[in-house]
């Protein structure tokens, strides 16, 4: 259902067309936990599609970006299997992020001199200056993306979501043992 300007009203999302679909053919199913777990992956998947302005106007996507900052953040040298953990990433991924990185002269890496097999990260001064300098335009962009929500809305949204979080990394983190 549509407000009469063509926009959907509070409650007419997407998801809560689906769960009224799921209503009238299974009325005693509780549908509840689609109306959560449905609009974050929604919400992800339409912030993925909308890409970041200020990265995209660098030449980096997200999962470039992601990398980046988790050096610059950490304020050492990592493994690209740090990154991977640090990044929610496959090895595999961040090899291949790893070297565009290095061949666009952001990120160095350099052998462990007591184990071969092993690699250390490290951004250039370059990489440093490019994260700097987008990180403020960055947010900005996210603050602009969220700007429909009221302070204490994203506070409370922000709690929330945390709380999930945690609950998740522990539940899914067990599983991985």
């Amino acid at each position: 259902m549509t407000a009469p300007n063509g926009q959907r009203g509070a409650g007419q999302d997407t998801v809560a067309a689906v769960v009224r679909q799921w209503q009238a053919v299974h009325p005693g199913l509780d549908t509840g936990p689609m109306e959560i777990i449905g609009r974050v992956n929604r919400c992800a998947a339409l912030l993925q599609q909308a890409e970041d302005a200020p990265l995209r106007r660098a030449g980096l996507s997200r999962a470039e970006f992601d990398l980046l900052g988790a050096l610059r953040r950490s304020g050492h040298e990592l493994t690209p299997g740090e990154l991977a953990r640090e990044t929610f990433s496959s090895g595999a991924a961040v090899t291949k992020r790893l070297k565009q990185l290095t061949e666009r002269g952001l990120v160095e890496r350099r052998g462990d001199t007591r184990d071969r097999r092993v690699a250390h990260v490290r951004l250039t001064d370059a990489g440093r200056d490019l994260v700097d300098g987008i990180l403020p335009e960055q947010l900005a962009h996210e603050t602009s993306v969220l700007s429909g929500l009221d302070p204490a809305g994203r506070s409370e949204l922000a709690a929330m979501l945390g709380e999930l979080l945690a609950q998740l990394e522990g539940r899914l983190g067990a599983l991985r043992l």
